[in-house]
């Protein structure tokens, strides 16, 4: 007997975390931290399971909503296997370490302000987790490569496909021995889309009994791929013309490295004028390091571009950011620039600082390039609100907000049917996970009506036994 609890991303996009149940043995399926501020609370409870009782923890992906509570379950007792890809490995110290340096920067401030102003923050004053915790985390990681079969424990075998998200991202495929018969459970992970500059395609499947699939696009569709170096290009030369920056919140892993290559191909091509490009971000230095050192896993394209000596990751103009006076100093640069920094959602880290020098210049431009979850900042920018809250203080928006859909790294409602048109026969069932629930809805009445497939909407913490 399988059962599957759902710990996470469950009615929502983020927190993403499955726990299986077969026979007595247990795993998890990814452990992400909640990032819309309807749901951060569950990142302080106690975690819903037994940690000492699992065994491994299959890892899709490090992005923070996937892998975010991983030091917090180690801390409060899990001692089992960490499996993930070779890149994953070597992105989830930076995105972890990263994550612990914030959070106690952050608790810090958090601590002063509320004495300061005499009362108390809906989340204790301390950090979720420290560097000390991720340091114990880590030596839990084993590798495992894309198409290796890995025996979990008797009857059950585990397989890491490529999910076309980002560096090392893994659709995970589940051989399960039940009463007699092979069942298989694919977990999608986060889906790429096709055709994107940096990484493969997302592996399609012919088969399978369960399917878990990711929804954050569920109900609408990307920019067309042509379309997102030349949108990019147009509020360059806008900024430009108007004298202003432009300032992209930027996810560290694969937005900001796609982000670089549409912009070393205009800058090659003369499509954008010659203006400083900085990349004011650590975490996104250190993975675009990174991606160099696994040639492998990278779009055939790019391995022949590095290979040739046009490294999308360096050409004129580009400025790799890491002191923090060096980003305290981009603000007295006269004239335009463009500036890419994290959080990717403005939750955090050196883009607050760049939206308070730049959110109030209408000369300015404001571009998303990726998902805004509720609650937070970025999302509140591109819904309008004005003014908006940025280290305590409210500022009016008066700074020109776009956003380019193309740049996402999840598959959009049309590329998640095409994924699902592969299945030559309909699973017994398709959970719908990792979408605003509005979406997730969206996207199951239509599968049920078109495909007339059974789909289910799990909610939190629903415990289904598959059968």
């Amino acid at each position: 007997m399988v059962k599957i609890r759902f710990l996470g991303a469950a009615g929502q996009v983020t927190g993403s975390c499955y726990h299986l149940t077969c026979n007595g043995f247990n795993f998890l399926v990814d452990c992400g931290l909640y990032q819309e501020r309807d749901f951060q609370n569950r990142n302080w409870d106690p975690f819903p399971a037994d940690l000492k009782s699992i065994d491994y923890l299959l890892l899709t992906h490090a992005h923070l909503d996937h892998s975010g509570l991983i030091p917090k379950i180690v801390k409060e007792g899990f001692k089992g296997q960490i499996l993930c890809t070779p890149p994953s490995a070597e992105l989830l110290p930076i995105v972890l370490y990263d994550t612990a340096k914030l959070q106690e920067e952050d608790a810090a401030i958090k601590k002063k302000r509320h004495e300061r102003e005499g009362r108390q923050g809906p989340y204790p004053e301390i950090p979720l987790y420290t560097e000390e915790d991720v340091a114990r985390a880590l030596p839990l990681v084993q590798t495992v490569e894309y198409h290796q079969k890995i025996s979990l424990s008797s009857g059950i075998e585990v397989i890491f496909h490529d999910a076309g998200h980002i560096l090392g991202s893994s659709i995970i495929e589940l051989l399960i021995q039940n009463d007699g018969q092979t069942e298989r459970l694919l977990f999608s992970g986060d889906l790429g889309q096709w055709n994107k500059p940096l990484v493969g395609d997302p592996e399609t499947f012919s088969q399978a009994d369960y399917v878990v699939m990711e929804s954050t696009y569920g109900d609408r569709e990307h920019d067309h791929p042509e379309m997102v170096a030349e949108r990019l290009a147009e509020y360059v030369n806008m900024a430009f013309t108007t004298g202003g920056n432009l300032v992209i919140p930027t996810f560290a892993i694969e937005r900001a490295q796609e982000l670089l290559y549409h912009l070393s191909q205009l800058v090659r091509k003369g499509e954008i004028p010659e203006l400083p490009i900085f990349l004011d971000s650590p975490m996104a230095v250190s993975v675009t390091n990174v991606f160099t050192h696994y040639l492998k896993y990278l779009d055939e394209e790019v391995r022949q571009m590095i290979s040739s000596g046009q490294n999308p990751f360096e050409f004129p103009g580009l400025h790799m950011v890491q002191k923090p006076e060096d980003s305290l100093a981009i603000a007295k640069i006269k004239g335009s620039s463009i500036i890419m920094a994290g959080s990717g959602m403005c939750t955090g880290g050196r883009i607050k600082q760049h939206l308070i020098n730049n959110i109030m210049k209408p000369e300015s431009i404001i571009l998303m390039v990726g998902y805004q979850a509720k609650g937070t900042l970025g999302r509140q920018i591109i819904d309008g609100q004005s003014p908006v809250r940025i280290y305590g203080q409210m500022y009016p928006v008066k700074a020109r907000v776009e956003q380019i859909q193309g740049f996402s790294a999840h598959a959009d409602h049309r590329q998640l049917r095409y994924w699902l048109s592969f299945f030559k026969n309909q699973p017994k069932k398709l959970f719908l996970t990792h979408g605003e629930k509005e979406v997730i809805d969206h996207l199951a009445t239509e599968i049920r009506n078109d495909l007339k497939w059974s789909v289910v909407t799990p909610e939190y913490l629903d415990n289904i036994t598959l059968s």
